[in-house]
């Protein structure tokens, strides 16, 4: 894959044909990126005989995956069978997976070296990547690791606190309860969440940032909470459309995210979890927390802060999110 990608990189357009169709990559004199012919193969290639899937799916894990598909984890998660096939209909969830290890993977060298890793997994619902990330770090990485995952769904807890026992993951721990109440004399090393709704999002942040974890990594899931709150004339133009204040509102409350982030000495990033097919809740912020930052530069960005929420939102920001207070 390397080797190819070093081979195309150099042109601005690069075609490519095989026996069941044909597909064109193209960059515009605008340096835009285009790909023609790519939904009309994908559809040929999943009408492709089993044994061709088969092969496809066997290179793709040989080239790109950190799982194989062969943990037991996934077998229990019901992601692969007792061959170690990745069920098909949990293909998407597969590579969702592997993605976020590679997310993990750019930011180990931020992790300590020379004690355990403390890892929150915030709304961690069934929590495929809390056993994903545990897995990792243990088996992979060598480390020892200690996990807490939190939710409020008690059954699922339990089926997952009793999973965790059943794989010998002694390192993880299941707690069910509010994410509010996670513990405050602990500073994680890393938090992460993969789509907590809405404001629950918002909640795992604050509450990363209030314990001053050293990463965060939060895919957030729907954005109702902004929808009724926007109040600038000046963006009236696309507010006034229903269909088009939702999508506004997904930029915007992730962008206003990412500024309260900053503001506490972050560097932070958004950016895809995985390929869009895969999900379409596909936005993970990205954040590690700096060191060296001074007092004025904090100041600076808690400003720039507080003058997006007053542009966005105009006499209502010294609301916004007010329930995080309560």
């Amino acid at each position: 894959v390397d080797e190819i990608f070093l081979l195309v990189c150099e042109y601005r357009q690069v075609n490519l044909l095989t026996h069941l169709g044909d597909a064109e990559y193209k960059v515009s004199k605008s340096d835009k990126e285009i790909i023609l012919g790519k939904d009309a193969l994908e559809r040929k290639l999943k009408g492709a005989p089993p044994s061709f899937e088969a092969a496809i799916d066997a290179l793709d894990k040989k080239k790109n995956y950190i799982l194989t598909g062969q943990e037991k984890f996934l077998l229990s998660l019901g992601i692969s069978d007792k061959n170690g096939r990745v069920h098909d209909k949990k293909q998407g969830k597969f590579r969702q997976i592997n993605r976020f290890l590679e997310h993990i993977e750019d930011v180990y060298n931020e992790l300590p070296r020379d004690r355990e890793i403390i890892i929150y997994d915030l709304c961690c619902g069934k929590s495929y990547l809390s056993f994903a990330v545990y897995y990792y770090l243990t088996e992979i990485k060598k480390r020892e690791v200690s996990m807490l995952c939190i939710d409020l769904k008690r059954d699922v807890i339990l089926w997952c606190d009793t999973l965790a026992r059943e794989l010998s993951y002694t390192g993880m721990k299941f707690v069910c309860d509010d994410v509010t109440n996670t513990p405050k004399n602990v500073v994680p090393d890393m938090v992460i969440s993969l789509h907590a709704c809405d404001i629950a999002t918002d909640i795992v942040i604050d509450t990363a940032l209030r314990l001053g974890a050293g990463i965060i990594l939060s895919t957030p899931c729907c954005h109702k909470y902004l929808n009724d709150k926007i109040n600038n004339p000046q963006l009236k133009f696309v507010t006034d459309q229903a269909h088009l204040r939702n999508k506004l509102c997904e930029a915007i409350t992730d962008s206003i995210r990412l500024a309260r982030i900053k503001s506490y000495g972050y560097s932070v990033l958004a950016c895809e979890l995985t390929d869009p097919e895969n999900t379409p809740k596909n936005t993970l912020i990205k954040a590690t927390k700096r060191i060296n930052v001074t007092e004025a530069e904090l100041s600076t960005l808690k400003s720039e802060y507080k003058a997006i929420l007053s542009f966005v939102l105009g006499e209502g920001a010294e609301s916004y999110l007010k329930e995080l207070s309560k």
